[in-house]
């Protein structure tokens, strides 16, 4: 019993000392109301995001992170969703931000929403893949995770990966690792460019469009600008993100992600060759899984 509470006690010390955050148990505590939308709204652990004619909405959340893992369960708006976005993502300021995005980008009543994920480093994005979803993401919540550690960003749905893109800041190629982030979410009218290339307008007779959350979920280190990189960064019991289990895929989940990419994915920036006139990323030619 000695032992149990010695290293209990040294446990403790060591996830205060290293700022990881303690999960609170709902979206309240974890997140505030940003911009937007009066009708939107936070009760306990349910985020209602809303989008009219006149305003669509967000929330970010009150901490900034550096790695961990971020989830959430989310519920897209149903029906004629054309010209709408649901966005859930993370994000530092200035124009040398680093992003991580999910957006999920509406139709038309009875056409599948597409999933289109994103990574800015130092203010460079152009990194699109998107994928047309395979369940309905209206009918009920689905679980949607963001993994950041040194090694890699792996995006995940009900706990299948979609995409990775890992660190080859050795050769060269900006990864994301030397300023924290929030975590935002939003719903906003987009319909310049979202449904069909800005082809298919929102429908605002639907309107007012609502997309749900729950469960917002950040297990990360706790990043005040005071806190070294290395705290978060160093490879110990505290830092469970950064243990060799998260450093690269799994057989099972390999197979997983290559199945969802050989079916689904309908875009991705390494193919698009026309884009980028021959001058791939240099990412695009090394492996990501």
């Amino acid at each position: 019993m000695a032992k149990f509470q010695s290293l209990s006690i040294a446990f403790l010390v060591c996830v205060i000392a290293c700022n990881h955050i303690v999960v609170d148990a709902d979206i309240s505590k974890n997140m505030v109301l940003s911009w937007g939308n009066p009708q939107s709204k936070i009760v306990g652990d349910s985020l209602e995001l809303v989008l009219d004619k006149i305003s669509g909405s967000g929330t970010k959340s009150k901490r900034t992170f550096l790695f961990g893992s971020f989830e959430a369960l989310i519920k897209l708006v149903p029906g004629n969703s054309a010209g709408v976005v649901t966005a859930y993502y993370l994000t530092s300021t200035g124009t040398k931000h680093d992003e991580i995005d999910y957006e999920f980008l509406g139709n038309v009543t009875g056409q599948p929403y597409t999933i289109h994920t994103n990574i800015y480093t130092q203010g460079v994005g152009n990194r699109e893949q998107q994928f047309r979803v395979w369940f309905d993401p209206t009918a009920d919540y689905h679980n949607y995770t963001i993994h950041w550690n040194p090694n890699t960003v792996v995006w995940y749905i009900d706990g299948v990966p979609i995409r990775v893109f890992r660190n080859y800041e050795k050769q060269g190629i900006a990864y994301p690792n030397k300023q924290g982030m929030r975590v935002h979410a939003s719903l906003w009218n987009a319909d310049d460019w979202a449904t069909q290339g800005g082809r298919v307008k929102a429908n605002w007779t639907n309107a007012p469009f609502i997309a749900g959350m729950r469960r917002f979920r950040p297990r990360a280190c706790y990043w005040n600008g005071a806190v070294s990189i290395s705290q978060c960064a160093t490879k110990s019991p505290a830092n469970w993100w950064t243990s060799p289990f998260y450093a690269q895929l799994n057989a099972a989940q390999l197979v997983k992600l290559g199945e969802i990419r050989e079916k689904y994915m309908i875009y991705d920036y390494c193919r698009d060759t026309n884009r980028f006139n021959g001058q791939m990323p240099p990412e695009c030619f090394r492996p990501q899984f």
